[in-house]
Order: C-alpha cells, then sequence, then structure tokens
C-alpha cells in the first residue's frame, strides 16, 4: 500500500466527486479512479458507493476514513517535527556552568535562547570546570561554562569573559580597612578557596600569585559554589581569593578589596571537538551576545 494511495483515498472521501477530488490533487480522474479501485482491491473490499450521480462511502469507507486522517495528520506532524529538530527548533541543549557563570553570562544567555528557541529544553547543571570536561568527553554535556582550564584536543575551548581576581575578607577583618591588598598580605591568612582537584586552572593561578610570600598556602576549608564561600567568608572561616563577579552575592559582612597586579580569571565556554549540532551553534551564539566586556 502506497502513501500516495492514502492521500487520494481522502481526498476523495472529503469530495465525494473524482473530478474535484482529482482537480484538488492535480490529476486527470481516470488515473484517480485506478489508484481507489487498486487501493479497495489490496484491502479486499469497496470504499466508495458509485452511481452516475453521486459517489459515497461504504461503511468500510467510513471507518477506513477515520482511520487514515489520523494517520496522515499524524505523519505530517512527524514531518513537521523531524524537520524542526534538524533546523534546531526543537530538542535539547545540556549546559553546565561554574557559580560564576549564573551571575554574569548564563541567565541572559538563557533569556535570549528562550525568546528565539522556545520548543528547545534548557537543561541546566551547576558543575565544576572538571566535572564539565568530563561529561563533555562522555556526551552528557553539551555546553560548559567553566572557569580557565587546560584541555586536550577533545574538547574546543574559548573565553567568553575575563575578570580580575579579588580578596573577600569579614568585615571585621583588619584588612577590611584597606583600599587594596598585596599578594603578600594575604600569603599566610587563612583560605577559603575552590577545590583544587575541581577547579585546578582557577586555583593554580591563586597558587601562582602567592608562591613568592610562603611554602604552602593555609586552606582551612574547600567549598565549590560562590555564594557558600562567601557565606563563610562572612562567618569568619578564613577570607578568599575569587573572581571579581563575586561582587554580585556579596553579603553585607564582607569587603571586597583589589589585589595588586593580580592575575586576570577567565570564564570560558568549552564544547566537544567537531560540535556540528544546530541547536548548540545557536546557543553558543547567545553566549557570546551576553558577554559584557567586563563584570
Amino acid at each position: 500500500m502506497e502513501l500516495r494511495h492514502l492521500r487520494y483515498f481522502v481526498a476523495v472521501a472529503e469530495e465525494l466527486h473524482f473530478g474535484k477530488a482529482a482537480a484538488r490533487l492535480h490529476i486527470s480522474q481516470p488515473p484517480l479512479s485506478v489508484h481507489i479501485r487498486e487501493l479497495e482491491s489490496e484491502i479486499g473490499t469497496r470504499l466508495f458507493d458509485r452511481s452516475t450521480r453521486r459517489v459515497s462511502l461504504t461503511p468500510a469507507g467510513e471507518a477506513f476514513r477515520e482511520r487514515v486522517t489520523v494517520l496522515l495528520a499524524t505523519l505530517q506532524d512527524a514531518v513537521i517535527e523531524a524537520a524542526d529538530f534538524g533546523a534546531g527548533k526543537r530538542g535539547r541543549v545540556r549546559v553546565g556552568f561554574v557559580s560564576s557563570a549564573s551571575v554574569t553570562i548564563l541567565p541572559r544567555a538563557v533569556r535570549r535562547f528562550r525568546d528565539t528557541h522556545p520548543s528547545v529544553e534548557v537543561k541546566l547543571d551547576p558543575l565544576t570546570t572538571r566535572e564539565q570536561l568530563e561529561a563533555l568527553r562522555t556526551n552528557s554535556l553539551d555546553v560548559g561554562l567553566v572557569r580557565t582550564a587546560t584541555v586536550d584536543d577533545d574538547i574546543n575551548i574559548e573565553p567568553l569573559l575575563t575578570e580580575p581576581m579579588v580578596a573577600v575578607v569579614p568585615k571585621e577583618h583588619s584588612l577590611a580597612r584597606l583600599r587594596s591588598v598585596a599578594p603578600a598580605q594575604l600569603a599566610h591568612e587563612r583560605l577559603v578557596l575552590f577545590p583544587r582537584e575541581m577547579m585546578p586552572g582557577f586555583v593554580g593561578q591563586v597558587w601562582d600569585m602567592l608562591r613568592d610570600h610562603t611554602v604552602q598556602l593555609n586552606v582551612v576549608q574547600e567549598a565549590i559554589h560562590h555564594e557558600t564561600v562567601v557565606g563563610l567568608v562572612s562567618a569568619g572561616v578564613g577570607i578568599s581569593i575569587l573572581p571579581a563577579s563575586v561582587s554580585r552575592v556579596q553579603t553585607p559582612d564582607t569587603v571586597i578589596l583589589p589585589i595588586d597586579g593580580a592575575p586576570s580569571s577567565s570564564l570560558m565556554v568549552a564544547t566537544r571537538a567537531g560540535e556540528d549540532s544546530v541547536i548548540v551553534t545557536e546557543f553558543l551564539r547567545c553566549l557570546h551576545t551576553s558577554a559584557p566586556a567586563s563584570a
């Protein structure tokens, strides 16, 4: 049974006139009559009662029309849906992000993407840099927003936002009275930092900045998210060194200080090498257009 036979049948069933159905289908009437007879022969029963004056559906034809109409509508929906997936209008994009991305680029990018791709699901996962890179390699993530990182050839990575590192100290700390601090003034402080194994690039930069002033960092507590680190500093657990965008989650009990000669930290976007998904490409475009000149 050919799909065109079903379409021919529906046209005749709706018009109840072979001449009008043939005109609608842009074919001549004799071939249409032949195709309908072939369909009836394959099914094994008449679908139409024909006379010189009128055409009507048989009970079998009525039942067949109900099923075929639904079938063709479902098929059309499937065709449209498949085309939409291919064009990036439907589907899913899985995005991982470090906490600083949630107060800088990510919210604007998601809003832009949802405005132009309302039928695409955006799945957001807060993950560390290392977790994101591993997830990209195992195909459980499509886009990663990571901190400064060194990657292998299987991952593409490019900067979105570069910002200086700053010191975050409790309001009652002696350093809080200063306008800025030197690395030497931070080297022997109790530190609250990201776990080095999860954020190796960023913590490596902190160590490089302080290594000339101490043989070992005094890390008293590790925490993953900006908000958690700031909360710990606010409680007096220690001080921290974070990207400048931390100012967006600053609490009244903390002070943020520029660091003299501090290195810059980059928020970067990572994807699998060779990624050619239309949806991923569109999300990357929204990320780049959402990136501010600075934090």
